[in-house]
């Protein structure tokens, strides 16, 4: 199954719960993200993704020095952002809990 459309739908929460364990700058996030399962995770898509959530209000940003390259954006989580992930959090357990039914009524094995 292609997953990029599931993913799609879900970046705001997997970004929000990534800088929620901890700030990141855009690529760090992105290999985080890959760590966790997201392979197929697209590094525009995060970054777009990250500016989204800072424009919106659920992130906040700074920015560190860095001796190897350019100065690095960190973002991290707000209390809006924190809201947003619980929020989004309590449908996507619904939505997958809603899923499991489904595919173990199908005979599915998950």
């Amino acid at each position: 199954m292609d997953t990029t459309q599931l993913v799609k739908g879900v970046l705001d929460l997997a970004v929000l719960a990534v800088v929620a364990d901890q700030d990141g700058y855009g690529y760090e996030v992105v290999r985080r993200l890959r760590a966790a399962g997201l392979e197929d995770v697209g590094d525009a898509s995060v970054y777009g993704t990250l500016r989204r959530l800072y424009s919106a209000g659920a992130l906040t940003s700074y920015v560190v020095p860095s001796d190897e390259g350019p100065h690095r954006k960190y973002y991290g989580i707000n209390a809006q952002g924190r809201h947003t992930l619980e929020q989004q959090g309590k449908t996507w357990a619904s939505f997958s809990q809603t899923m499991h039914g489904l595919l173990e009524t199908a005979g599915v094995k998950a």
